[in-house]
């Protein structure tokens, strides 16, 4: 089977669809021949024609999805888009066009794509982690902060609530917060967290291949983020890390991280705090890594084969 991966920004950011590009056309070019086309050519509608595809996976969204739908017609392949924007106009529009199949991250996901389904299939299949990769054993660096660090992975914008997890972490006796990420609010979350943790306080980061060290040198993670993540793959890499997760109580994040965390009422800083201090006090090592390993990217890459052999009959 012939499959064509499209991203404009493959090998330039490390964000979710990269890394489901990374790991899921590793495992598929082991059995099939697979593409993956970047930049300006990853909007060629001639150059994907000219490849001759049985499958094509856009991960742009808007009008590469719109071109490829009507390319089909020449080129006679079939789409799967994946559902990576998470609940908004992106994923409605890649909806719209019509591919052969959209794949959405969560069960939440799937329940609110069926809503503008028009004729695609729509099927779940969640986002996994590369389980020898994030692991608690391996290198650990030297973070300059007092014991325990809680961990914040994510970037620096309003809707992953950086500001919440500053506030919770102010209201413990002791420990400190580490954030990762970059983004328009650095300058902002910089001041407020000085103000309110001072020397245990830092925002720092890191290239991708380095992330593994940096959870395994810390003690919990959380993030506070909105519901309408797609899926939030930094819960996986702390749970493949052996971290413990303090999450939002909703049904997408229930999926992902299972009893391997405590779940809580983020918009209250005080039950937030709290549930920071229970988890801290608890062993997650085992219970995370056996929730992790139910999103291996081994597992992941055979379900989208078997869907991918079923469109190309």
């Amino acid at each position: 089977m012939k499959i064509l991966f499209l991203n404009r920004y493959q090998d330039i950011n490390d964000r979710g669809a990269e890394v489901f590009i990374k790991e899921l056309s590793k495992r598929l070019s082991e059995t099939h021949i697979v593409d993956i086309f970047t930049g300006d050519k990853a909007s060629s509608l001639p150059a994907v024609l000219e490849g001759h595809y049985d499958v094509v996976i856009p991960v742009n969204g808007r009008f590469q999805a719109l071109k490829l739908s009507l390319g089909r017609m020449i080129g006679g392949y079939k789409i799967l888009i994946t559902g990576h924007s998470g609940k908004g106009w992106d994923d409605i529009i890649n909806i719209l066009v019509k591919p052969d199949i959209f794949v959405a991250l969560t069960s939440q996901a799937r329940d609110w794509a069926k809503n503008w389904s028009w004729g695609s299939k729509i099927i779940k299949i969640p986002n996994g982690i590369d389980l020898e990769k994030f692991n608690p054993v391996g290198k650990k660096v030297s973070i300059d902060l007092p014991r325990p660090i809680i961990l914040s992975v994510g970037a620096l914008v309003w809707y992953k609530y950086h500001q919440r997890v500053i506030e919770a972490v102010s209201r413990l006796e002791s420990g400190s917060l580490l954030i990762v990420g970059q983004g328009s609010l650095k300058d902002e979350l910089e001041r407020e967290g000085k103000r309110k943790l001072g020397d245990r306080f830092k925002i720092l980061s890191f290239p991708n291949d380095e992330m593994p060290n940096i959870y395994r040198s810390c003690d919990l993670f959380t993030l506070p983020s909105w519901n309408r993540e797609a899926f939030g793959i930094v819960y996986l890499e702390a749970l493949a890390s052996g971290l413990g997760v303090v999450a939002p109580d909703d049904q997408t994040r229930h999926e992902i991280i299972g009893d391997a965390g405590i779940y809580t009422d983020v918009s209250d800083a005080s039950v937030y705090s709290k549930a920071l201090g229970r988890a801290l006090k608890t062993d997650w090592t085992k219970k995370a890594r056996a929730q992790a390993s139910t999103f291996s990217w081994d597992k992941i890459a055979k379900m989208y084969e078997d869907v991918l052999l079923k469109l190309k009959k």
